[in-house]
């Protein structure tokens, strides 16, 4: 018997470690709950429910390929390699086989996992299988981790013209086996079931992923690099929560956005390249997690910005994470992360910067807020996103770049579509008032809609005197 033990990989399709372990015959799978790590690492009540969801229709698919799916419970991860070594002993496992994962606690949880199993006879077997590249292959010239993303892509991309990373085999139906699948818990304590409209948003199953993404390849990629600006528009594929939680694979999103052009990578269609270069970031979010630690225990990755001189302003921050701001593109974005667990990528930008600079708050507040509600939270591109907007981090945006909320607004929302849409009180103002209706032109009650946070220009000024006193 061999066991396959499922995290971030919830699918049967191009499944690495699932596909090896079948290969060596009869297999069980195995998730573990893990609630009180999951409110460790802030990981939202959205982003369970999406998992719990998606363990159902997975485990139907299991149960077609005559594959049991068994379910324990540890309160950390800490308990995790008994909970797996209890599992072989029961079954008679003979190998465990899992797909890596990354970040300090992950590594841990392996680590302790490998050494119980080796010392108890069973041999264990990670998978590369989250990532195209496995961490620490893809090195400069000294063998360092790349800090710049631009060397990293171009690295990888060498790599890629050498090679497509194959799929998996598909995972042949076994002979039945006289062990029952265990029943997937409707909810977990601590994290509260996701209303029915955010479920339907996000709709679980590896057919679900597919379709979106062949949708995707059929009808928006073409035009990717302009429409996935435009918040008003659905220019993105919506693939981040399946990708996040392992719904699909980067492999198949890669093959699926090379299929439409033609097989290029650094040619044809703008649109294709700008998205395989959005799931480069992805991996170099995750390579960073690997080979600079520190910001897996939540540090900056520029050291020296340790130092800024963050402020202590609960009632703004509050007013940041309700939608309260007084600037309307920050306020419909944060709105709409509390409604669907997911926020449009240029806005994460321009909200986690509004944060960082112009309130200079300090980014961790805002990665901890996000990672709470989003469906699709993930530390490295959470993090790394956070960083970039923060100028703290690797790659960052220098740190006098600071966007311009109301520009941004009128630049990428011209017509006020997603305002509207989000902050409703502001509907009936023109397109122009829309943006600032603090200005002489808007009409609307302090009542209605809130009076700014903050002046702009004074608030930048002061960010820009916080970055330059710090010391090199």
């Amino acid at each position: 018997m061999h066991l396959t033990w499922l995290r971030s990989d919830l699918r049967t399709d191009d499944n690495t470690a699932l596909s090896a372990a079948s290969e060596r015959g009869p297999t069980l799978a195995l998730w573990l709950v893990s609630p009180e790590q999951w409110l460790a690492h802030d990981d939202a009540p959205c982003k369970v429910d999406f998992w719990l969801r998606n363990l159902r229709e997975l485990r139907q698919s299991l149960e077609a390929l005559n594959i049991p799916l068994l379910i324990r419970k540890v309160d950390t991860w800490d308990q995790a390699p008994d909970a797996v070594l209890q599992v072989c002993r029961k079954h008679h496992v003979q190998s465990v086989h899992w797909n890596e994962e990354y970040g300090i606690h992950e590594q841990r949880r392996d680590d302790a996992t490998r050494a119980l199993l080796e010392r108890s006879d069973i041999q264990a077997h990670s998978h590369l299988d989250q990532l195209l590249f496995r961490p620490g292959t893809v090195l400069t010239r000294s063998g360092d981790y790349f800090q710049v993303f631009s060397q990293f892509k171009k690295n990888c991309l060498e790599h890629l013209h050498r090679g497509l990373p194959s799929l998996a085999p598909r995972v042949k139906r076994q002979a039945a086996l006289s062990i029952s699948s265990d029943p997937i818990p409707q909810h977990v304590d601590g994290f509260d079931k996701a209303a029915k409209s955010l479920r339907d948003l996000w709709p679980a199953g590896e057919s679900e992923a597919q379709e979106r993404l062949s949708r995707f390849a059929d009808e928006t990629i073409v035009d990717y690099e302009h429409l996935r600006d435009l918040p008003a528009k659905p220019g993105t594929s919506r693939l981040s929560a399946y990708l996040a939680a392992g719904v699909i694979s980067p492999r198949q999103c890669l093959h699926g956005a090379l299929a439409s052009n033609h097989g290029e990578f650094d040619s044809g269609n703008p649109g294709v390249q700008t998205w395989i270069n959005e799931l480069i970031w992805r991996e170099f979010y995750k390579h960073i997690l690997t080979g600079y630690p520190q910001v897996s225990r939540h540090r900056a990755f520029r050291s020296h910005t340790e130092a800024l001189p963050w402020r202590n302003a609960p009632k703004e921050l509050k007013a940041w994470e309700e939608g309260r701001t007084g600037f309307p593109i920050i306020d419909a974005a944060m709105r709409q992360l509390l409604e669907t667990g997911w926020m449009h990528n240029r806005l994460r930008m321009v909200t986690a910067m509004f944060l960082s600079k112009n309130l200079l708050i300090d980014w961790r507040l805002g990665e901890r807020h996000f990672m709470r509600h989003l469906i699709d939270g993930d530390l490295a591109a959470n993090n790394g996103g956070w960083q970039w907007s923060a100028s703290t981090g690797t790659d960052s945006v220098p740190y006098f770049r600071i966007f311009n909320p109301v520009s941004q607004s009128q630049r990428f929302d011209p017509q006020g579509r997603f305002i509207r849409e989000w902050v409703p009180e502001l509907r009936d103002l023109d397109d122009k008032s829309i943006h600032d209706p603090s200005g002489s032109a808007a009409k609307i009650s302090a009542s209605l809609y809130p009076r700014p946070l903050v002046d702009l220009r004074s608030s930048r000024q002061r960010a820009l005197e916080a970055f330059k006193a710090l010391p090199r």
